[in-house]
C-alpha cells in the first residue's frame, strides 16, 4: 500500500525532480523515538484496554471455541481430515451419512498468532500504525486467553518467504513478555530496514499449516494487503484449526484526501507516483476500487469460512473486542439451537466494524 508523505507540493515536485526517495511520514511509528520495552508495553495496555475488559467477557470463553470438550456443540457431516472417533454412529445410521461431534471446548486451548509486520503494516495515517495495532491486539488476545491458563505462540512474519521467528506455545507471564518483546524487537528493526519487505501471505500461511500440527486457535493478524493465491491456505488451514482473521485498517486505505499533489511511495516495492488529490474523478475512482477490493476481501474470509475481526487505527481496540465476542455468542447460540438475543438489542455492524 502507498505510504502518505505529508510534503507540500513544492517539495515534492523538486523531490521527484531530483529522483531521490522520500522516507516515510509519521506512518512509520519510533522512526524518531524507540518503542517501549515489553513490560512497559503490557503495562500500558493492562490500564488502557485490559482494565475496560475486565468483567466484560466473563461467560463468553466457552462459547467463542469449539474443541475436545463434553458439552455438545453441534453435529456436521464427515469431512478427511476429521478424526474418526468423533463419528456419531447414530446420526451416522439415520442419515446414512458419516457426521462427526462437535464439542464445546472446556480444556485448555493452543492459541496461535501468525503476524504480519511487513512493510504495508508500517502505515499509518494518525498516531497509531497498523504496525502498533497489531502488536497491541496481539497483547491483548495473549493476556486474555492466558489468564484461562492456555498455552500462546506466535509466528511472526516481517517481509521474507520464511518466518522472521517462531515462538513455541507456552503459558505464563514469562513467556507473555517474551512474545511482546518480538514483536516490538521486529518492529523496530524492520522501520529501519533497507530491503525491501514484502508480504507473502500465501506461503506464510502454507508454513503455518506445516508447524501446527495439533487443532488450534489460529489468528491471523494481518492487513492483508498481499499478491493473490492466499486464498486458498487460508481455507485449507480453517478446515483444521478455529481461524480468525484479524484485519488491521487505516481510513485513508478508503477515501483519498483532498490536499493536491502528494508525492505517494509504495511500501513494499519502492515504486513512486506524483498524484493529484485535487481531481475528484481520481478520488472517486480510488473509492471505488477499495470497495470493490474490500468486497472481495470479505468474499474470500466467508468463503474459507473465517470469521473476520476488523480493527481500525481510530478506534477504541475495546469496543471493536467486545463486539466480536458478542457476535460469536450469538452464532454459537444460534448453531447449537438455542436463542440468542434479538439484533435490535445490538449495534447494527457497520463498515469497519467486525464482520462474524
Amino acid at each position: 500500500m502507498f505510504s502518505w508523505l505529508r510534503k507540500k507540493r513544492t517539495e515534492a515536485t523538486a523531490a521527484a525532480a531530483r529522483g531521490q526517495l522520500q522516507a516515510p511520514a509519521s506512518g512509520a511509528p519510533g522512526t524518531d523515538t524507540a518503542w517501549p520495552n515489553a513490560a512497559q508495553w503490557l503495562q500500558r495496555l493492562e490500564w488502557t484496554v485490559l482494565k475496560r475488559l475486565d468483567g466484560q467477557l466473563q461467560g463468553d470463553y466457552r462459547s467463542l471455541f469449539r474443541g475436545s470438550g463434553l458439552v455438545l456443540a453441534d453435529l456436521r457431516e464427515y469431512q478427511a481430515h476429521d478424526d474418526v472417533r468423533h463419528i456419531d454412529w447414530n446420526v451416522t445410521a439415520r442419515m446414512q451419512t458419516p457426521y462427526v461431534r462437535e464439542h464445546q471446548e472446556d480444556r485448555e486451548i493452543a492459541a496461535w498468532f501468525v503476524v504480519d509486520l511487513s512493510a504495508s503494516v508500517a502505515f499509518g495515517s494518525g498516531q497509531t500504525s497498523k504496525r502498533q495495532l497489531a502488536c497491541s491486539v496481539v497483547t491483548v488476545l495473549s493476556k486474555l486467553l492466558s489468564q484461562h491458563g492456555n498455552r500462546i505462540g506466535m509466528m511472526l512474519f516481517t517481509g521474507q518467504d520464511r518466518a522472521h521467528s517462531v515462538v513455541p506455545a507456552r503459558s505464563g507471564r514469562r513467556h507473555l513478555l517474551h512474545i511482546v518483546h518480538q514483536m516490538l524487537q521486529a518492529g523496530q528493526t524492520s522501520i529501519h530496514a533497507k530491503n525491501v519487505q514484502t508480504s507473502a501471505l500465501g506461503p506464510w500461511l502454507a508454513q503455518a499449516q506445516s508447524v501446527l500440527k495439533r487443532r488450534s486457535a489460529v489468528f491471523v493478524v494481518s492487513d492483508f494487503i498481499s499478491p493473490p493465491g492466499w486464498e486458498k491456505n487460508l481455507a485449507q488451514l480453517a478446515k483444521r484449526h478455529e481461524v480468525v482473521a484479524v484485519r488491521l485498517r487505516d481510513p485513508l486505505e478508503m477515501a483519498w484526501p483532498d490536499t493536491g499533489m502528494l508525492l505517494v511511495q509504495d511500501a513494499e516495492s519502492g515504486e513512486q507516483l506524483l498524484v493529484d488529490g485535487n481531481d475528484a474523478a481520481f478520488r472517486l475512482r480510488f473509492a471505488q476500487q477499495a470497495q470493490e477490493r474490500e468486497a472481495a476481501l470479505l468474499e474470500s474470509l466467508s468463503q474459507a469460512g473465517v470469521d473476520c475481526l476488523e480493527l481500525n487505527t481510530d478506534e477504541a481496540m475495546d469496543q471493536a473486542l467486545l463486539r466480536f465476542a458478542q457476535l460469536r455468542k450469538r452464532a454459537s447460540q444460534l448453531s447449537t439451537g438455542g436463542r440468542a438475543a434479538p439484533l435490535g438489542s445490538q449495534r447494527p455492524v457497520q463498515t469497519g466494524d467486525v464482520h462474524a
